[in-house]
């Protein structure tokens, strides 16, 4: 299993919770992505949103490719899968960007999460055109063949309903080979098309590790049938570890306890309207993003590494998670997870081993 976590760029995950000791700024993430590959974590997710999506349109969120960009240059081993919309970014010249950002960050630690726009109103403020749902995944299609056709080779000519591009040449070219993996999500029948053709993984919202099993298996079928190779399959989920089942409780009230005058819930509606989804959402569920209390991981530390356990006998390769504040509960979840899980992974023990010693952080 490989462990990963969504940065948080809008300075925190919770609705109902106003201030997460967790600020939108570059001091915050940088501190906590240099942190996270020393404690074991594998892989951070960069959302991409202009506005915030949690805290209130009018709240601070980092921009995802310029943070990218740098955090390449101020860690060593971290994968950075960046969300990428193609109704906010030319094809031909975010594949230029990534593929400069690929070489500042070195082979295999670049992805890409391609997003289809849900958000009618940041569209609006931003000047972008906004599709229907069915459109925006046939945009998104084009826009990953001219993005795919950059990265590998020269000279040739698209002509499509949403982009043109005539002699095209880039270089230098990604040094991760044949690309940089491409992941993406979704739960319609077009999204999940398009995902089995042309992208490397598919990453789910929140669920039990036996809905998840299903999923796999429609993926992996199509894949099959389109005589492609197998996926790479990852889960959200937000953990809440504690050393007792009431413990876990009660942060599980705290944080669930629905406040909808909150900021966080103006654009329930529009998020609803924006996404074809294949179970309903509560509030409740809204209350942390990408329904990921629903995977289950709150608890003690042996029932969290059990529901683990679980998804990986399903099929799944990676965990994006979310937890509040973000560096203290990850500290706890590598301490109580994935220590126990892996205690020679990656060197990440002796961390450990020198903090509790005595020895004092780098960061």
């Amino acid at each position: 299993m490989k462990y990963g976590y969504w940065l948080p760029v809008f300075g925190g995950w919770l609705r109902n919770v106003e201030h997460e000791n967790m600020e939108a700024t570059w001091a915050y993430a940088s501190r906590l992505a240099r942190r996270s590959e020393e404690i074991g974590f594998d892989l951070t997710l960069i959302a991409e949103l202009n506005l915030n999506d949690l805290k209130g349109a009018d709240a601070p969120a980092l921009d995802a490719w310029s943070t990218a960009a740098a955090l390449a240059a101020v860690t060593k081993r971290l994968e950075l899968m960046v969300a990428v919309r193609p109704t906010f970014h030319s094809p031909a010249l975010l594949a230029k960007q990534a593929a400069n950002i690929d070489h500042i960050a070195g082979p295999g630690r670049l992805s890409l999460n391609v997003v289809s726009s849900w958000w009618a109103d940041e569209a609006k403020k931003y000047g972008v055109h906004f599709e229907q749902h069915d459109d925006r995944y046939a945009r998104t299609s084009e826009w990953l063949e001219v993005v795919d056709r950059l990265w590998k080779e020269d000279h040739f000519s698209i002509s499509g309903k949403f982009y043109n591009v005539e002699d095209a040449i880039m270089q230098p070219k990604p040094v991760s080979k044949p690309r940089p993996v491409i992941y993406a999500g979704g739960e319609s029948e077009a999204a999940k098309e398009m995902i089995a053709t042309q992208c490397d993984a598919y990453v789910m919202h929140g669920d039990s590790p036996e809905t998840v099993r299903k999923k796999i298996a429609d993926m992996s079928e199509r894949r099959e049938r389109k005589g492609l190779p197998p996926m790479t399959f990852g889960v959200a989920a937000y953990s809440v570890v504690r050393d007792s089942e009431r413990e876990a409780k009660q942060e599980l009230d705290r944080i669930t306890d629905v406040k909808q005058h909150a900021r966080g819930y103006d654009n329930y509606q529009q998020w609803l309207a924006g996404t074809q989804l294949e179970s309903q959402v509560s509030l409740e569920d809204y209350s942390v993003t990408n329904r990921g209390l629903r995977s289950g991981l709150v608890g003690t530390p042996e029932k969290v590494r059990n529901c683990i356990a679980a998804f990986e006998e399903a099929g799944v390769d990676l965990l994006l998670l979310q937890c509040s504040p973000q560096l203290e509960e990850m500290e706890r979840f590598a301490e109580d997870v994935i220590r126990y899980r892996a205690p020679a992974a990656n060197g990440f023990v002796l961390n450990h081993a020198a903090q509790n010693s005595g020895t004092k952080s780098t960061v």
